[in-house]
Order: structure tokens, then sequence, then C-alpha cells
């Protein structure tokens, strides 16, 4: 009897081990299965940031955010939400129509360690050369510190929650 006890015992444990030992792994392996999707979509973020930024289409500017996203990039008070974001980005174009970007290069390096959730935090810098008219000079300011927070949304997709620039 003490035998069977002790061999029960030893299943028992053992069972116990390899099952959380299994998880374990099996919960890193959806972990890093979700992280790849997370990355694969913020790189999609990111070829769509750099092709609206290039044609200024307002449209096309306005889909990048969440619905309730905050820009801190136009001068003034923040520009909050999906409507205000529109009408800034419209207004912008009427008020430069022959505004050209020229060229557009973030470089957000560090946002790979920094998913959280539903949330993702990027830092790096962005270069940029644009014309603020046709016959104006290319202005290439310095290089601009950045920070931007994204938002993962229903569909598995990832937008700008939160835009800073310095």
């Amino acid at each position: 009897m003490n035998r069977t006890i002790a061999f029960v015992t030893i299943a028992f444990l053992a069972g116990l081990g390899i099952g959380y030992f299994a998880r374990g792994a099996v919960g890193t392996l959806h972990h890093n299965e979700a992280r790849s999707g997370d990355l694969a979509a913020i790189e999609k973020l990111h070829r769509a940031d750099e092709e609206c930024t290039l044609t200024q289409d307002p449209k096309c500017l306005t889909t990048l955010w969440s619905d309730d996203g905050i820009n801190l990039g136009f001068p003034g008070p923040p520009v909050v939400g999906m409507k205000a974001m529109g009408d800034a980005y419209a207004k912008f174009r009427a008020d430069y129509p022959d505004f050209q970007v020229l060229n557009y290069a973030p470089d957000y390096k560090e946002m790979h360690t920094a998913i959280v959730d539903e949330w993702a935090i990027e830092v790096g810098f962005i270069d940029a050369t644009f014309k603020m008219s046709a016959n104006a000079a290319p202005i290439s300011p310095p290089r601009t510190k950045g920070m931007r927070l994204l938002k993962r949304q229903s569909d598995g997709s990832w937008k700008f929650a939160l835009v800073g620039l310095k």
C-alpha cells in the first residue's frame, strides 16, 4: 500500500511539473507569436505613416490615428480626436497648398522593447526635408526627437494614440 501511495504521489508531482513547464513553454510560444504579429502590424503602420506623410493627403494622415488620438505636433494646443485631426490636416493643406515633403525618415528603433498589452511606445528621431511652397528652397531641420504612443485596435492593427516631437 505504501508503494502505491508513493507511486501515485510521484506520478502526481511529475504531472504537475510537466504541466507547469509545458504551459510555460506554450505560453512563451504564444507570447512570441503575438509579439511577432504586433511587430508586423506596427511595421505596417510605419509604412503607412511614411506614405501618408510623403503624399500629405489629409484623409490618409487622419487614418493613422486612433479615435481618441492626441497630436502635439501642430502649433497651439494639442489636437485631440479624429475629427479635430482631420480638420487640422485639412487646414494645414489649405494654408500651404504647395507644401511638399521631399524626404521623411523616421528612426524609431527602441519600440521593440516597449510593447505592453495594447500599447507600444516608440522613442527615436525623424530626419525630414520639405518645401513650404513650390518656389521655396528645401528646408532640412536638425534631426527631430520624437515619442509616439501606439494603441492596438480591436482588429489587431496599430494606430497613433499620442505623438510628440521636440
